[in-house]
C-alpha cells in the first residue's frame, strides 16, 4: 500500500464521522444541520467552499479553528472533512514557519523592527511579543489570500481534470 493510501486510510479513522459529530453535546442543536449529505459528499462547489472555509480559518485563530471552520461549513455548506483538515495546515509543528513569512509580509505593510532573537536572556515570550502587529497582520494577510485562492484552485482543479478526462476519451 502506497504512503499516500495509509496516509488517507489513516485520516478517514481519526476523523469523526457526521453522526459522531452529531452525537456531541456542544453540537446537538447543529446535528440535523450536521447530518446533510451535502456536507460530506465530494461535489466541485462544497469542496471548493470547504477550502475556502478551512484555509481562511487555518490563519486567522490560532486555536479553535477547527470547531469555528466545521461551524461555518454547516453555515455556508461546506465540505467538512476538507475544511478540518486544512486548518491543520497551521499545526504546532508549522506554526513557527508561519509566524515567521506571517512577520515578514506584514513588515511589508507596518514598519516595525526587527524581532528579539531567541536566546537565554530572552525567553520564547519575548521573542513571540516582538512579532506582534506584522505577523497578526501577515496571518490575515494569509487568510485572506488563501480563501479565494482555495476556492478558485479547486475550481480550476476540476476544470483541468474534466478537461484531462475529455483528451484522453479521444
Amino acid at each position: 500500500m502506497s504512503l499516500l493510501r495509509r496516509l488517507a486510510r489513516r485520516l478517514r479513522l481519526t476523523i469523526p464521522t457526521r453522526d459522531d459529530l452529531a452525537g456531541h453535546p456542544l453540537l446537538r442543536r447543529l446535528a440535523s444541520r450536521l447530518r446533510d449529505p451535502r456536507l460530506w459528499r465530494n461535489h466541485h462547489e462544497t469542496l471548493a467552499r470547504g477550502a475556502a472555509i478551512g484555509l481562511f480559518w487555518a490563519f486567522f485563530l490560532p486555536c479553535p479553528q477547527v470547531i469555528v471552520a466545521a461551524v461555518h461549513c454547516v453555515w455556508w455548506r461546506g465540505h467538512i472533512p476538507l475544511a478540518v483538515g486544512l486548518t491543520l495546515i497551521t499545526n504546532p509543528l508549522t506554526t513557527g514557519f508561519w509566524l515567521w513569512g506571517a512577520y515578514h509580509v506584514g513588515r511589508l505593510f507596518v514598519d516595525a523592527p526587527p524581532p528579539v532573537l531567541l536566546s537565554d536572556e530572552a525567553p520564547l515570550w519575548n521573542m513571540l511579543v516582538s512579532l506582534g502587529w506584522p505577523a497578526l497582520l501577515g496571518m490575515t494577510v494569509f487568510s485572506l489570500v488563501g480563501a479565494p485562492a482555495g476556492y478558485f484552485g479547486v475550481k480550476l482543479g476540476r476544470r483541468v481534470r474534466i478537461a484531462w478526462k475529455r483528451q484522453r476519451r479521444r
